[in-house]
């Protein structure tokens, strides 16, 4: 495989493309010596691969809704309020109930009512920043730091800072079965994981095989030419901030249920990490280029280094620098593959033009 015979670009832009996949194996290679090392542990086992993959379940759910975004050429900086607020209205509803203090009376609504309200939720908060950025103008950065902020503010507001504690439900209130959504399994595969392989093909689907993921691309790659194509951006870009609303909000819920309580300072910093395994994945921050495939991939790659570091004991702090510098490293990374790409691509015209010449 050549590119107008300079070997070493195609070398280079092949191994730029699997820089996550040699990421991600690079490191399960290192953390299973260390750890075996340091601690007798087999990082490799199944128990183990399983509680990673939950913890990757987390952040790749995110990444799925934050890559689309990106996609377009914006950013969603309140995906880690939204799953603290959810998660709180969920435990609020499941442990107060919704009360109505105009009739006296304190309606308990049954679990997959109220997880339905909180997808809900997820879904308008998501596409108050749609509106925000389409039909007011305002850049993707302040509208969804907006909403952190008044995200935030509403589920400390929800509880006055306080945690819902045991969410187990009532049996006589008929609210019981929230903890299966962390804590249940199928076939000896957490919900939670099958939740984001469910998620991974219907990403992979609207992307790959409907309009409206040909649209998604299209807006990133260039807005102007996809207005004049046609192409509804304003419509396009709110659904695209609804779906990753709806996808903070699963989260939110999977992550009440998994600890029995929720917390308003629930998701802080998520968003992070749903921005570093979409970028890791090869999602490029300038839009129209990435892929759900690439960002789960991401979100594995974060998953082992952090999981990997706990293990080996590594402080906190320092596991915050570490990741950092990965991000960083992606997004060098990412724009050294755009640079190599127009570098191919004049030498392709170059070429071009030698032949027409002739």
């Amino acid at each position: 495989m050549k590119i107008l015979g300079n070997e070493n670009l195609t070398i280079g832009m092949i191994l730029l493309k699997l820089r996550t996949i040699i990421a991600l194996i690079l490191l399960t290679g290192v953390f299973t010596i260390l750890v075996q090392t340091s601690r007798d542990i087999n990082f490799l086992h199944p128990l183990n691969l399983i509680t990673i993959s939950k913890h990757v379940a987390i952040t790749g759910i995110m990444a799925i809704g934050m890559t689309f975004v990106i996609i377009t050429g914006g950013i969603d900086l309140s995906v880690g309020s939204i799953v603290g607020l959810c998660g709180m209205i969920a435990g609020g509803l499941i442990h107060e109930g919704l009360i109505l203090n105009l009739f006296g009376i304190t309606i308990y609504f049954h679990v997959w009512v109220i997880v339905l309200i909180c997808l809900v939720l997820g879904i308008i908060l998501g596409g108050i920043n749609g509106l925000l950025i389409t039909r007011l103008n305002v850049t993707p950065f302040i509208g969804t730091l907006g909403m952190m902020y008044i995200a935030r503010g509403l589920a400390n507001i929800r509880s006055g800072g306080a945690t819902f504690p045991n969410l187990q439900g009532n049996v006589e209130l008929g609210n019981t079965g929230f903890t299966i959504l962390g804590a249940g399994k199928v076939i000896g595969i957490p919900i939670s994981i099958w939740l984001m392989i469910l998620l991974f093909f219907f990403s992979l689907y609207i992307a790959k095989k409907t309009p409206l993921g040909r649209h998604i691309y299209a807006i990133g790659g260039n807005r102007r030419a996809s207005e004049l194509s046609g192409v509804q951006v304003k419509k396009v870009t709110t659904l695209v901030y609804m779906f990753s609303g709806l996808c903070s909000a699963l989260v939110g819920l999977i992550i009440a249920s998994q600890l029995v309580a929720s917390h308003p300072a629930t998701g802080e910093s998520y968003e992070m990490n749903a921005i570093a395994a979409a970028v890791l994945g090869g999602t490029s921050m300038s839009g129209g280029i990435g892929s759900v495939g690439g960002t789960i991939v991401g979100a594995f790659v974060i998953g082992v280094l952090s999981d990997g570091l706990v293990m080996l004991g590594v402080s906190e702090f320092w596991q915050n620098v570490i990741k950092g510098l990965v991000i960083l490293a992606a997004v060098i990374l990412d724009q050294t593959q755009q640079s190599m790409n127009a570098r191919a691509t004049e030498i392709k015209d170059k070429k071009k033009r030698k032949e027409a010449a002739v």
